[in-house]
């Protein structure tokens, strides 16, 4: 049975995250999915999963990303950006939270760096 209430899931590209997409999809969840490169997830999710353009480290492009989303999956990091990687992954995380609430997002799910 389906569930219909959607899920928004960040990191599909990433080790967990592409475990947890598969998951997702055989329970028949709505889902979408975050991905700074779309391109790169489109061809990895079902038919009926959204795939969505969006950085947690830009504001901007999480309201549409986070529109309708009861719950949300965050695993997401910045550990392969290099220096700096700890003020990075708290912008993020604050960035989200923000876009989060704002989007009326019911629960979270953590995982980060």
């Amino acid at each position: 049975m389906a569930s219909t209430q959607l899920i928004l899931l960040t990191g599909a590209t990433g080790y967990i995250g592409g475990r947890l997409l598969k998951e997702l999809e055989a329970r028949s969840r709505a889902l979408r999915c975050l991905a700074r490169q779309p391109q790169f997830l489109r061809q990895r999710v079902a038919a009926r999963t959204e795939v969505v353009q969006g950085d947690v480290l830009e504001p901007a492009g999480l309201k549409q990303a986070l529109e309708g989303v009861h719950t949300a999956y965050y695993l997401v990091h910045s550990m392969h950006g290099g220096g700096g990687f700890q003020e990075r992954d708290q912008e993020a995380a604050r960035n989200f939270g923000q876009a989060a609430a704002a989007a009326g997002v019911r629960r979270i799910i953590y995982l980060g760096g």
